[in-house]
């Protein structure tokens, strides 16, 4: 059985395609429209996955959404009827999309099927597509669900259980009171751009102190030992406005929202260290209470807060649970795959077995993947000169060398990631002994904030002898932060006198891997195993048998403001416009310095797709 899922209009649109339960393919749309964070009807998407699928829409016996319009629309509607007059240009800027088409999902889905689909259409609810999400992937028989994140019809967090092929959600959290909108206010208010902006709010927090803390309990929000709060509304705007703080919020935090891309001052750091802090708190809060009220060993989470990896650190570390396990793709991406899986198991009572070890997630790895002929051909086609390993060995040991050798290399080998990480597969690797590596990446690269830091990834086995965390733990898709363990340290000497805000991170060596050593000695862990990752892993082994180092760094292959690339011409182009030194495609080499020189405006053309400013 065919059941395709869906999401789209909000953010992340992304289809998903499960085969009598098994995961068969899902990608984000922003991936083939080079359009960042796309809500757009993910058309190509769909596409993608019923040709991965060898399907067509006639053959998808069910084709499911990720939540209910129309509940959403009410909200929406009681909102601005609430607010009146306030928020009357919200809502005019509101309606056109949803009268041209979130209100006509059958028939914009209809379209995109070509109307060859001739079944019928299910909705699911926002938040039980996120759990469905989280549970039905793990590796988990019987978990705990926790869901966390901005809102979806009404409910902003939800907790319940999930045993076998059933999730059950029991209570909720409710709009306009929202984790995900607190922290997305403060993405806003420290000149980020919400719901894209968010993961550099949580790379700022520590550069700063948490000094506003106590003002954010005292007068935003009223919390309770359980993790539920209120928020005090008057100082937000975003029920109304199209702003998500009031300009009652600016006395509080020392004056007024910063400018976009100004300059980052101690205030801005102070004020990430101080939302971080209390997102955790609250995250902390829920999953105590949810360990005590269901008594299960095992979480599960989901929902956009869950990308939030220092929070997921802190409650693994905390033992509320004894493991857990986060969708990848936690945001309203992952709720397309959320919402085919909830079909097959929950409203098709198809059994399901998890034995507490594996997860059926895939490596995440459910997107397009090219051939070595196909990389050839494109390779020919664009005029690049490229080096054919016929062997993985050779391949292998070739990357290794080339790392060692501080060279910057894209890579893409076998099938895109689904979600916002990168795990290998469409990423930009080099080498984490480096002291130059933070900011070559970030400024000739990646031509983003040089505050960013970068993520490991290590060889599992090896995983307890660089980070804290236990032997062989796993963090296969970058979703924890742990500490670099202490005998991996280095003496400061001096070194931090007279440096403010990132020139700490910069112009400090920590550690022996100071590339991707954050200012707290902090790392979001991606562990590599030859599973799920085989020629990742086989490229990081060498690396280990030269070196003795089992760690390097990985980011995602793309620049700023860019979605991560999918196929062998973004990669090239990307290779191009930036100074990164080799590209891998599956196991063809290319050397920078043996391309035909790109021209200076088909650089500028590339990169002015992206906001690079």
């Amino acid at each position: 059985m065919n059941i395709l899922g869906l999401s789209a209009f909000y953010h992340d649109s992304a289809a998903a395609l499960v085969r009598d339960g098994e995961i068969v393919a899902a990608a984000q749309e922003e991936r083939f429209t080079r359009k960042k964070h796309d809500y757009r009807f993910p058309q190509n998407a769909i596409e993608y996955c019923l040709k991965e699928g060898g399907i067509t829409p006639s053959q998808l016996d069910v084709v499911t959404f990720y939540d209910k319009p129309l509940i959403k629309f009410e909200r929406l509607l009681e909102t601005y009827l609430a607010y009146v007059p306030e928020g009357f240009k919200s809502f005019l800027q509101a309606m056109p999309l949803w009268l041209r088409q979130k209100l006509h999902l059958p028939r914009e889905m209809d379209k995109g099927l070509k109307h060859q689909y001739k079944g019928r259409y299910v909705f699911t609810d926002h938040h039980e597509s996120h759990a469905a999400s989280a549970f039905f992937p793990s590796p988990f028989q019987e978990a705990a669900i926790l869901t966390l994140d901005g809102v979806g019809e009404w409910s902003t967090a939800t907790y319940g259980v999930g045993k076998g092929n059933k999730i059950t959600l029991s209570h909720e959290l409710r709009f306009p009171h929202s984790l995900g909108l607190l922290y997305s206010a403060f993405t806003y208010f420290t000149g980020f751009k919400v719901n894209s902006g968010e993961y550099k709010l949580m790379g700022l927090a520590p550069y700063g102190v948490p000094r506003f803390k106590d003002v954010m309990m005292e007068k935003l929000i009223d919390l309770k030992e359980d993790g539920s709060f209120r928020m005090d509304m008057s100082y937000f705007n975003y029920c109304q406005g199209l702003t998500m703080t009031s300009p009652k919020m600016d006395p509080l935090f020392e004056g007024p929202p910063r400018k976009p891309e100004s300059k980052l001052s101690q205030r801005e750091m102070d004020i990430a260290a101080s939302i971080q802090e209390v997102t955790e708190e609250i995250m902390i809060r829920c999953a105590k209470h949810v360990a005590r009220e269901t008594k299960m060993k095992y979480l599960v989470l989901a929902g956009g807060v869950a990308l939030n990896c220092v929070g997921n650190g802190r409650i693994l570390k905390d033992g509320i649970f004894e493991d857990i396990f986060i969708q990848p793709a936690a945001g309203d991406a992952g709720g397309a795959l959320g919402a085919a899986l909830f079909v097959w198991y929950q409203l098709m009572d198809k059994p399901r077995k998890a034995d507490n070890v594996h997860d059926f997630q895939k490596g995440a790895l459910l997107g397009p993947g090219y051939s070595d002929n196909e990389v050839k051909q494109a390779l020919d086609k664009l005029g690049a000169k490229y080096h054919y390993f016929e062997s993985d060995e050779a391949f292998s040991e070739q990357l290794a060398n080339d790392v060692a050798s501080e060279k910057v290399i894209g890579l893409v080998q076998g099938r895109m990631e689904f979600g916002p990480r990168a795990l290998g597969s469409r990423s930009i690797i080099g080498d984490a002994r480096s002291p130059r590596m933070q900011s070559v990446m970030n400024l000739k690269i990646k031509f983003r904030e040089s505050f960013r830091p970068f993520a490991p990834i290590v060889l599992r086995e090896h995983v307890h002898e660089w980070f804290d965390m236990r032997p062989n733990q796993e963090s296969p898709y970058m979703l924890l932060v742990a500490d670099v363990l202490p005998k991996h340290h280095l003496p400061l000497d001096g070194q931090l006198n007279g440096l403010e805000g990132v020139d700490r991170l910069l112009k400090v060596v920590r550690s022996t891997v100071p590339a991707i050593t954050h200012v707290d000695y902090s790392a979001r862990v991606q562990t590599v195993d030859p599973e799920r990752y085989p020629r990742l892993y086989r490229v990081m082994k060498k690396f280990h048998e030269k070196t003795g180092c089992p760690v390097m760094i990985n980011t995602s292959f793309n620049v700023r403001s860019e979605p991560v690339v999918c196929s062998p011409e973004h990669a090239y182009r990307c290779f191009m416009a930036t100074n990164m030194d080799i590209l891998a495609l599956q196991n063809c080499i290319l050397y920078k310095e043996e391309q035909p020189k790109a021209k200076q405006h088909e650089i500028d053309e590339y990169l002015a797709q992206f906001d690079l400013d």
